[in-house]
């Protein structure tokens, strides 16, 4: 890799004052750009053809290269060797392998005819038309007159409408090269124009390995584990990498450490990381809690902590799907290991729960006035849902015990589930009988101990006045009776049952259905009945609701009227006329299976 340019030609500036990194390695050649070899290659094979477009979009997120790519593009338009006389001579190249007569001129930016324009600031259709007049005018001294308008969805819209036409067929010595973060805001008149290049984010190995070789170069000892970190931070941006790298050597005194990168940035270490995310999954509120206020007390911001598990949590997810995809995250091996484990103990269900709870917890600590105390909250909703099992979990564990019950004695304790309740016969809480084993034996141990009191809860003696329910429609039934609108509704549109006992309710829901209905299904029926009830979502096909029910039992009436001899020639003697609906003369007083709004006749 050849040595960046510097804006004064140097490795440092001319007048001795000192560079930040992102300056002093700025790329100034194709060979220097890190992460974007497709458009570096299609670029090459464009100039060596002499297809050369003459106007440029390049688009991506801050920091990946959009405007060093516009002044090396610049560049090689204006390529000439110091020993050509003639101006013209040579012609355009992307092969640089001696700095030509305007490379030092374009890659500052004081060349006359690279013309660079920050549109966030030159927004109208003056700064445009003075681009358009001064245009039509030959080079200086270059081969083209380039113009680099950074940021371009800034420019307003009669702006884009007046650069339309020279853009379209522009002057034989006049490029453009467009550059923006926001390419959706860029009018597509504009686009369709343009030669459009999306800059990618660099890689995290690949960025690693750039900061290290920059640290070596400055003579700084860089821990693997410290550039790690900032590469996550910066989000694959080159520009964001350096400046927390500049940041980190000013901070460390020249020496880039990890524990100085996470104080820098108010981040928590990641094995510690690890260690909060398995109290966590073996639900252990208490260690949890105690981890979270020592990475407090280091410097570790809450939110920035909550985050860090979330990505942990992401990545365990990936590892359990597509371990390959994962060995290219910016993570160490050790790290990557324990990782594995925890993807092979974990299942899908509880993965996308604590992300679902940690998305959910990222935002309310943002909010919150005390953060560290909203994020000891979203901790111990963590550990408490770390220690229940799933709706569909439960039921299957309650038919396990009640057959072990039914085969065994159903009143004698000494069954197959005695040493399940070993952990609770020792009086010791749950969590502390566990240990710190397998965080997913933890998990299923804690989701023993509470089939046990499942198990018992339903177990207790019903009232006797408490409704029995056999079916779903003595349900609906039960709803109408205790007049809760809300329940009834929801119960008609939006369920599909699938499976229906005592305590046990399997359902499908509707796409229109609400998230918690389920929950408050299962709460609802406890105050009406007295008796806890286990409401699940199945992945089955259920029947169909009683809505659909109704409405096709209306229809099948209806298209059994219009069968009638009567009906029809009453129809034919009214065009246009139309069955509403139809009803027995003995049930035509009882409206409570009619639909709201229906005009009956």
């Amino acid at each position: 890799m050849t040595e960046p340019m510097s804006e004064s030609g140097n490795s440092s500036s001319s007048s001795g004052s000192y560079q930040v990194l992102a300056r002093k390695y700025r790329p100034a050649s194709f060979e220097d750009l890190i992460g974007q070899e497709p458009m570096v290659r299609t670029l090459r094979n464009a100039f060596a053809a002499g297809r050369i477009a003459h106007a440029w979009m390049l688009t991506g997120v801050r920091g990946v290269g959009k405007t060093t790519t516009a002044r090396i593009l610049a560049r090689g338009l204006n390529f000439q060797r110091e020993d050509e006389s003639d101006d013209k001579g040579g012609g355009p190249t992307v092969d640089f392998s001696e700095t030509g007569v305007h490379c030092q001129a374009i890659m500052e930016g004081r060349h006359p005819d690279v013309v660079e324009m920050d549109a966030a600031s030159h927004t109208g259709i003056d700064d445009i038309r003075d681009i358009i007049d001064k245009a039509r005018y030959v080079p200086v001294s270059a081969r083209y007159k380039v113009y680099i308008i950074d940021e371009v969805h800034m420019l307003s819209k009669a702006a884009f409408n007046g650069l339309l036409k020279t853009l379209e067929e522009p002057p034989a010595h006049v490029k453009f090269i467009f550059a923006t973060t926001e390419i959706r805001k860029v009018p597509v008149t504009v686009l369709s124009r343009c030669q459009r290049f999306d800059l990618r984010r660099i890689a995290a190995d690949e960025l690693i390995a750039h900061l290290a070789m920059i640290a070596e170069k400055e003579g700084i000892s860089a821990e693997p584990e410290a550039l790690q970190a900032i590469v996550r931070a910066s989000e694959g941006s080159v520009r964001d990498a350096l400046s927390m790298l500049d940041q980190a050597i000013a901070h460390g005194e020249g020496t880039v450490s990890a524990d100085t990168v996470h104080a820098m940035l108010g981040l928590a270490d990641k094995a510690r990381i690890i260690d909060l995310f398995e109290h966590v999954m073996a639900g252990n509120a208490g260690a949890a809690l105690a981890e979270l206020q020592d990475q407090f007390d280091t410097g570790a911001e809450p939110q920035a902590v909550l985050a860090d598990l979330a990505e942990f949590t992401h990545f365990v997810t990936r590892l359990k799907i597509a371990p390959e995809a994962a060995r290219k995250a910016a993570v160490s091996e050790n790290q990557r290991e324990r990782g594995k484990a925890l993807a092979d103990t974990l299942s899908m269900r509880v993965l996308s729960q604590t992300w679902q709870m940690l998305l959910k917890g990222l935002a309310e600590t943002a909010q919150a006035a005390r953060p560290l105390a909203a994020a000891d909250m979203v901790l111990v909703r963590l550990c408490h849902a770390a220690a229940l099992p799933t709706p569909d979990e439960a039921i299957r564990m309650l038919q396990d015990d009640a057959g072990a019950s039914a085969g065994d004695g159903a009143g004698e304790p000494g069954g197959p589930a005695a040493g399940e309740r070993a952990p609770a016969e020792t009086g010791k809480p749950a969590s502390q009988a566990r240990g710190r084993g397998n965080p997913g034996n933890l998990h299923i141990a804690a989701q023993r101990d509470y089939q046990l009191e499942e198990t018992v809860a339903i177990a207790e003696p019903v009232r006797a006045d408490a409704p029995r329910l056999r079916n779903f429609d003595d349900l609906v039934a039960l709803a109408r009776q205790k007049r809760d609108r809300l329940m009834v509704f929801a119960l008609e549109r939006h369920i599909r049952p699938v499976r229906f006992e005592p305590g046990q309710i399997e359902i499908e829901l509707t796409p229109e259905a609400e998230a918690d209905l389920p929950h408050r299904l299962s709460s609802t029926l406890r105050e009406w009945t007295g008796e806890r009830w286990i409401v699940a979502v199945s992945d089955g096909e259920g029947a169909a609701t009683v809505h659909e029910r109704r409405q096709a039992d209306k229809q099948a009436l209806i298209e059994s009227a219009r069968a009638d001899p009567l009906v029809a020639s009453a129809l034919a003697v009214f065009p246009g006329a139309q069955i509403v609906a139809v009803r027995d003369q003995d049930s035509a007083g009882d409206d409570d299976d009619d639909e709201p709004g229906d005009n009956t006749a």
